[in-house]
Formats: C-alpha cells, sequence, structure tokens
C-alpha cells in the first residue's frame, strides 16, 4: 500500500482491522476528549511529587518543570500528528502498526499496556494507604477491591457517564489549586518564604547544576504522562474533522503545563528557608507551616476522596488498547465484544480491572517498586510513536516538512531515550523482561499469521 496518499493528508487509512468487531460508539466532543485528559493528568499530580522535585532542583522547580513542558511537547505534536492520519482506538499500537508494519504495532501495543495496567493499580494503593491513614480499621485490600469495583462500575455505563464524573473530579481538583495558590500568594505576602514572587524558583546561578536538573525534569515528565491516552479514545469521537483529537491532546499539555508552573513557581517561593521532613508529604508540611492544618487535613481529604476518579480515564484506556489488539486478532478475540446497551467494550474492562487489582492486591505494601516500573511501557511507547512519524511522513511519504516530521520527532526520542537512561535497575530489568516476553509472544503470532491484517 501506498502510505504517501494517506501522510499528504487524502485519503485516510481504516480504524480498524476489519475481521467484523463491533465498533466504538461515537458519542464524544472535543471538551469530553480535554476534560478526559485533564481527568488521567490530574490536576493534583504536581503536589503528589513537590518535595521530591524541590530536592532534585536544589530549589529550582519552575525551571524543571518549563523543561519537562518543552520534552513533552515534542511527544504531543508526535500524537497529534498520528491521530490526523490514523484514528485507532489502539492509540500507540494502531500508529505503529500501520507506520511499521503489524510485529512492530504488536510490540507498541504490548509495552503500552505495561504502562497502562500498572497506573490503576498504583492508584488504587495509593488511594489505599491514603484511606488507611484517615480510616485505619478498614483494611488496605478491601479497599483496593472497593475502588476498583467503583471505577469499573462507573466506566460500564459508557463514556458519556465517565466523561461526567471525570468533569466532577477535574472541578473539584482545579478548586482545590485555586483556593491553595490564593493562600500561598497571602502567605507570601505576609512575609513567608520568599515574601514575594521572584526569578528564584526559576533560575539562580548558584544553585542551577545541570546533573540535577535533569533528574528533576525526569521526575516532572512523569506528572505530565496520560495525554497521550486521549489517542485511545479516537473512534468514539462524534466530529468528522480528525484533528479534534490532536487538539485535545496538545491543548491538555498546555493546560497542565501552565497550572504546573504557576503553581511551582507560587510554591516555590514559599518553600524558601523551609526545611522538609519528609518529601512524600512535603505539601502537607508546607501548606500547615505557611497557611494552617486544616488546609493540610482538606488537601489529605482531597486526595483521599476525589483522586480515585483518575482510575477512570486509565480504566478506559486500556480496555481500549485491548479492544484494538483483540479486534485484530493479538490477543483474544472475545477482548473485542461491545456491550450491545452501553457500547462499551466490556470484556476488555473487566479483564484489565480484575490485572490491576491483582497486581495492587500483590504490591499493596510495595509501592515504590510499583512506582519504579509504571512509566516504563509508557516510555518505550513514545518511542515507537516517534519512529512511526519519522517513518510514515519523512521516509515514506516524503513530505520534506523536516521540522514536524523529522527533527521534533528526532528530539522527542533523545528526551525519551535520556529519561530511560535515568530509571531505576528494577523498572530496567521488569520493563526488559516484559519486552522480551512480548518478542516471543509476538514471534509465534507471526509464524500463525496472525500479525497480518486485512484491510
Amino acid at each position: 500500500m501506498d502510505t504517501s496518499t494517506h501522510a499528504g493528508g487524502s485519503a485516510p487509512p481504516p480504524a480498524h482491522g476489519g475481521h467484523g468487531a463491533q465498533p466504538l460508539r461515537r458519542t464524544l466532543s472535543y471538551y469530553d476528549l480535554l476534560i478526559y485528559g485533564l481527568a488521567y493528568v490530574s490536576p493534583l499530580a504536581l503536589i503528589t511529587t513537590l518535595g521530591f522535585v524541590w530536592q532534585a532542583s536544589n530549589g529550582l522547580i519552575v525551571l524543571a518543570y518549563v523543561l519537562a513542558a518543552v520534552c513533552m511537547y515534542f511527544t504531543a505534536k508526535s500524537y497529534a500528528l498520528m491521530t490526523d492520519t490514523v484514528p485507532s482506538a489502539g492509540s500507540v499500537y494502531g500508529f505503529a502498526r500501520y507506520s511499521l508494519g503489524p510485529f512492530a504495532g504488536f510490540i507498541a501495543g504490548w509495552m503500552i499496556l505495561l504502562d497502562y495496567m500498572l497506573i490503576p493499580a498504583y492508584i488504587y494503593v495509593l488511594m489505599a494507604v491514603a484511606l488507611g491513614t484517615l480510616i485505619p480499621q478498614v483494611d488496605r485490600a478491601l479497599w483496593i477491591v472497593t475502588l476498583g469495583g467503583v471505577t469499573l462500575g462507573i466506566n460500564w455505563f459508557g463514556l458519556k457517564v465517565t466523561s461526567r464524573v471525570n468533569l466532577i473530579s477535574v472541578a473539584l481538583q482545579s478548586a482545590l489549586m485555586v483556593l491553595l495558590t490564593v493562600l500561598a500568594l497571602v502567605a507570601l505576602h505576609d512575609g513567608k518564604g520568599d515574601g514575594g514572587l521572584t526569578l528564584r524558583p526559576l533560575y539562580v546561578p548558584e544553585l542551577f547544576h545541570a546533573k540535577s536538573i535533569f533528574t528533576a525534569t525526569s521526575i516532572c515528565v512523569m506528572s505530565f504522562l496520560g495525554f497521550d491516552a486521549i489517542s485511545t479514545l479516537s473512534e468514539e469521537v462524534k466530529s468528522d474533522d480528525k484533528r479534534v483529537v490532536g487538539r485535545a491532546i496538545v491543548g491538555v499539555l498546555f493546560l497542565s503545563a501552565t497550572l504546573f508552573v504557576v503553581m511551582s513557581w507560587v510554591l516555590g517561593d514559599l518553600m524558601t528557608g523551609f526545611t522538609i521532613k519528609d518529601p512524600a508529604s512535603a505539601i502537607y508540611e508546607l501548606s500547615g507551616w505557611a497557611i494552617g492544618p486544616w488546609i493540610s487535613m482538606l488537601i489529605a481529604w482531597t486526595t483521599a476522596t476525589v483522586n480515585f476518579t483518575n482510575a477512570l480515564p486509565m480504566q478506559v484506556g486500556v480496555a481500549r488498547v485491548m479492544y484494538a489488539m483483540g479486534r485484530d486478532r493479538q490477543l483474544p478475540g472475545i477482548l473485542a465484544r461491545i456491550h450491545p446497551v452501553h457500547g462499551t467494550p466490556y470484556v476488555g474492562m473487566l479483564v484489565t480491572t480484575a490485572l490491576s487489582i491483582a497486581v495492587a492486591l500483590l504490591m499493596r505494601f510495595q509501592m515504590d517498586e510499583l512506582v519504579s516500573i509504571v512509566n516504563f511501557g509508557a516510555l518505550s511507547g513514545f518511542l515507537l510513536l516517534h519512529v512511526s512519524v519519522i517513518v510514515l511522513f519523512w521516509v515514506k511519504g516524503r513530505s520534506g516538512r523536516w521540522i514536524p516530521h523529522l527533527v521534533l520527532p528526532i528530539a522527542g526520542m533523545i528526551v525519551v531515550l535520556a529519561v530511560l537512561a535515568g530509571m531505576s535497575s528494577l523498572a530496567m530489568t521488569l520493563g526488559v523482561t516484559w519486552l522480551i516476553v512480548g518478542l516471543v509472544y509476538g514471534t509465534i503470532l507471526t509464524r500463525r499469521r496472525r500479525t497480518e491484517l486485512t484491510i
């Protein structure tokens, strides 16, 4: 097939493999996609890593978030380019399959599954820990099973229901961030920290060390992960404009970056002169010292009660990837079944929820190890995404547009490889093991001719 036609913007490729699987329902608007992406990224993401970024950056927390936003821009642009051309529910799986071939597509889907399945498990454990702290009488395992069941119940009834819950969650989290920002500004005015907004959190020559900033930036990059999952909903958008998904991806990145930079600037000035006892609870220590104990409790309760909704879009994303891979015979075909009433890939949701709960139960007392591997799959998927852009547009399509189709994806690849190089040995070991299993399984599929896709 001549892909240059598609790369040039005319006839789009098919969205699926044509094996008779039921199509997903088109019910989502541009704003539904924005809310979905913001719920996945989470407005509260910054405060959960505040202490770690502050320590790693030597206080240059704004610089770290700005650099992270620039880094993720490369990936967002590659996603936007591919969703305009390959509208697939499989996200990077569909992109790599169309651009690089069936085997590469399978590996891309296999690696992104690692990320998409582990993130809900991480959220379940994180929330179980928070709720267990507030209500210690309830066992952590019970919280995990309950949270998994609640997210499954909400997603079961379709994305319109999920979108309403996501909207409420994003609104509550955003309101808390606005309140915290205002109160922090008042505390600065009253003489806390630097006594006002300064350039200190952005750049101070004597505090700048390239290695420290890169370490901090790699932590900040993790706060942005999730905007890419919007691409899993490409086949459920009402509009015929193929640019809607790409615009939503870039829009979520822009909104998240703006929020994180503003918050880190205010909190960065407030933290000057403040000694952190535990980086994991830095926001509670800081807010209690600068504002009052009541705001610390409010943040804790909001995190414990609202943040569980972050698992909603995560569960949606992984179910769509399994749906696409099941439809294309890369995984058991039963995963491509659609609920006759609600139009959701219900088998995929049941399977992924069970797997996420099982992993969460298994590692409920090893959250640090779970965190260390949760993003390996995402970064591996991003790497194949950038390769797909270069091959589809620059090599096959011969577009001649060297900035969007060559320079930006290469820059994105460099960033991804740098972040991967800085990951823990445990994450690398488990990630590489998952990759090897995928290569073996993919080879078996190839020999059975199940990686072929009839178009």
